[in-house]
Formats: structure tokens, C-alpha cells, sequence
């Protein structure tokens, strides 16, 4: 007979796949928290969009956001704020 151990103890994969849904979580949050701090040089529907895109692409929209969005202003409201 096969031990499969304790099940209230989490297999390593299981502790692993733990960590990465944290971390998806928490690049999310940070992506969120730049957006706002962002949204007033940005239309109501960019940042509704990119909030959507945030939400729904898992780990692309964030990135995307980090990477290219926060840096991709309109050049009208970024040309009058200089």
C-alpha cells in the first residue's frame, strides 16, 4: 500500500503554484495602483480600458501597463502639464 500522505500538508507544486498566483496578484495590484496615480493625465476611457486590460489579460495587461502605458501619454495633456 501507497502512503500519500498528509493532505493538510500541500504538495510542493501546489505551494509553488501558491507563490506565482500571489505574485500575479500583486503585479495586478501594483499596475492598479500606477494607473491611478496616472488617471488624471489620461481620458476616462484610457483608463478604463487599460483598467480592463489590467483586470482580464493576466500578466500581459500589467506588464503592458508597467512597460508601455504609464510611458505612452496623450501629447496634448502631456505637452500642456510641461
Amino acid at each position: 500500500m501507497i502512503d500519500a500522505g498528509n493532505p493538510l500538508i500541500p504538495a510542493g507544486y501546489d505551494i509553488a503554484w501558491s507563490i506565482v498566483a500571489v505574485l500575479v496578484i500583486a503585479l495586478a495590484v501594483a499596475a492598479l495602483v500606477s494607473l491611478a496615480r496616472s488617471a488624471k493625465r489620461l481620458t476616462a476611457t484610457h483608463a478604463l480600458v487599460w483598467t480592463l486590460v489590467i483586470l482580464f489579460v493576466p500578466v500581459a495587461g500589467p506588464v503592458a501597463w508597467l512597460a508601455i502605458g504609464r510611458r505612452a501619454m496623450p501629447a496634448e495633456r502631456n505637452s500642456a502639464a510641461g
